[in-house]
């Protein structure tokens, strides 16, 4: 009986620990900074709200990502920005479609936007972006809380030259979005290749 629980104990440090690193690596995303010399800014898309596709807006989630990215491509004219997202079935358009008409709103120029709409997951939103164009130098931007694992997959795509640009999360489901990507974490390290 000794044995078991100290087996019990044994195993259930062992998860502790390996919580606390996958937290820390979360974590080292979050201050990540992005290159003064892109060629691309790769936006990660994020939940889409309304009820039909003409009163489509984006999500807190991805508001915060779309207004981290805008000063940014300011700043950087002659980098190309390209959304990224699909059209679930609760959303009224595609999250790539509605993040470019929000950047446009916000002054950046038409040209300097390529969309991305068929993608359901990061790994597919890195697929599908490169297959739009080269992306060269790359800017991933997303939630804080997202940036290490999307990093980490486009490394395993083969992209070499990523840093991110983390868009820091200010919503009442910050929380619960950290929880999740622990989950999405400790999976995309173990089976996401």
């Amino acid at each position: 009986m000794k044995w078991v629980k100290k087996m019990i104990i044994f195993l259930f440090g062992i998860g502790i620990i390996y919580l606390c690193i996958v937290f820390a690596l979360i974590l080292s995303g979050t201050k990540d900074t992005p290159t003064n010399s892109p060629d691309t800014l790769l936006i990660l898309g994020a939940q889409v709200r309304g009820k039909t596709k003409k009163e489509a807006y984006p999500s807190k989630v991805l508001k915060e990502r779309l207004d981290t990215a805008v000063p940014y491509l300011k700043k950087h004219p002659q980098t190309i920005a390209i959304v990224c997202g699909g059209q679930g079935k609760d959303e009224p358009d595609s999250e790539a479609n509605v993040m470019a008409i929000y950047l446009v709103k916000q002054g950046i120029p038409k040209e300097q936007i390529v969309t991305e709409s068929t993608s359901t997951r990061t790994k597919e939103n890195i697929i599908n972006a490169e297959k739009k164009k080269p992306l060269g130098k790359t800017v991933i931007v997303s939630s804080d809380f997202h940036i290490y694992r999307s990093k980490l997959l486009a490394k395993r795509l083969g992209l070499t030259n990523i840093t991110g640009l983390p868009a820091p999360s200010r919503s009442s489901a910050t929380v619960k979005n950290y929880l999740r990507e622990i989950v999405a974490l400790s999976y995309g390290l173990l089976f996401d290749w």
